[in-house]
């Protein structure tokens, strides 16, 4: 494919994580511009060949916001108002998404955020492969339009992510407990270790795998964190108290020698993780399902919320449409294992769905 004949892709923000989306459209044959506040960093990521020179017009195809959480509204808004092309389609990668998405009334917005990262920071944690194999979640509202889905998930597929569909509230409480909590302990066992080590210098030879595995994200950006925390205060908050509430009974129970409540805790615990999600699926273990749907407002939304309240990833989604007016075809794969499960769950909601 020649560079005329590419698709144009434009993102606004060059660190860790936009860098490595220009450079993963890129390997996915997008022809990527971009831009940053930072002269320094755009200059650089140029003379890198992470981006090339252009700027955003009505040609471009996509937009990908990588700038820190609070600012992404503002530059949708203006983005969206600047380019009148109705196949334009404008995602974001910021770890919050109720603030955002209630922010944005324009349907070629689909708010996401990859669940990928790395230790180190801008260009030198850039990679093509960083969200091979990463949960990519979007966040579609009642008013997102099936194929606006269905474009951006099939864009992300081709960067190797695994989709999912999550609302912006329920991400946004989900991922304090996933992501935001856990970045502030590993943040206070590291600093409470190394006030220690003050004093006790050995102790950090002492680090073995499990503080080392506790810690490493404490080693990623912090510039980014402060939009995060503070947007997602309520849900961040909340989980705080849960987790002080555990602290708490495990303290007790060492006060008092409860033995046996100590490892009820750690057995459940080690069961749940031994249960976490793996990755991708090979072809040959995926299911097909065609779902008749309306031609309504939050259909899609619906299918995809009753996807994520099962924990079913969507591997693939295409839509078939009907005459106008009258509805369509959505065609997913998913796990072969979670068909039946999924296809109950549709059918308990209204929809006709046939399995291949």
């Amino acid at each position: 494919m020649t560079s005329q004949n590419k698709q144009l892709a434009h993102v606004i923000g060059l660190g860790l994580i936009g860098s490595s989306v220009a450079l993963a459209l890129s390997d996915a044959g997008w022809n990527v511009t971009g831009e940053d506040a930072n002269a320094t960093v755009l200059k650089e990521a140029l003379e890198r060949g992470i981006v090339s020179a252009g700027e955003l017009g009505e040609s471009h195809a996509l937009v990908v916001i990588a700038t820190p959480a609070g600012t992404v509204a503002e530059i949708a808004n203006r983005v969206l108002s600047s380019v009148s092309s109705k196949s334009l389609l404008v995602t974001d990668v910021a770890g919050v998404k109720d603030s955002i998405v209630s922010s944005i009334s324009d349907a070629r917005f689909l708010g996401g955020h990859p669940m990928a990262g790395s230790e180190l920071r801008g260009f030198a944690g850039a990679r093509a492969d960083l969200f091979q194999g990463c949960t990519w979640v979007l966040s579609p509202t009642d008013a997102t339009p099936p194929e606006v889905y269905t474009a951006l998930h099939s864009i992300l597929r081709e960067l190797g992510a695994s989709v999912v569909a999550i609302s912006g509230g329920d991400h946004d409480r989900l991922v304090a407990l996933a992501s935001h909590v856990p970045h502030l302990l590993a943040g206070a066992l590291m600093n409470e270790a190394t006030k220690t080590a003050e004093q006790d210098p050995v102790l950090l030879q002492l680090a073995a795998g499990g503080f080392r595995d506790m810690t490493r994200v404490a080693a990623g950006d912090p510039a980014i964190w402060p939009d995060i925390l503070f947007e997602n205060r309520e849900a961040i908050t909340s989980t705080l108290d849960a987790i002080e509430k555990r602290i708490g009974a495990l303290r007790t129970a060492l006060d008092t020698n409860a033995r046996e409540d100590i490892k009820k805790t750690l057995t459940t615990a080690s069961q749940a993780r031994r249960q976490l999600p793996g990755r991708a699926l090979s072809s040959e273990n995926l299911a097909y399902l065609r779902i008749a749907i309306p031609d309504k407002p939050g259909v899609l939304a619906e299918v995809t919320k009753a996807a994520s309240d099962l924990l079913v990833n969507i591997y693939d989604i295409e839509i078939a449409h009907g005459i106008e007016g009258t509805g369509g075809t959505l065609l997913l794969a998913i796990d072969l294992a979670q068909r039946d499960l999924f296809c109950d769950s549709l059918t308990s909601h209204g929809f006709k769905v046939a399995t291949e």
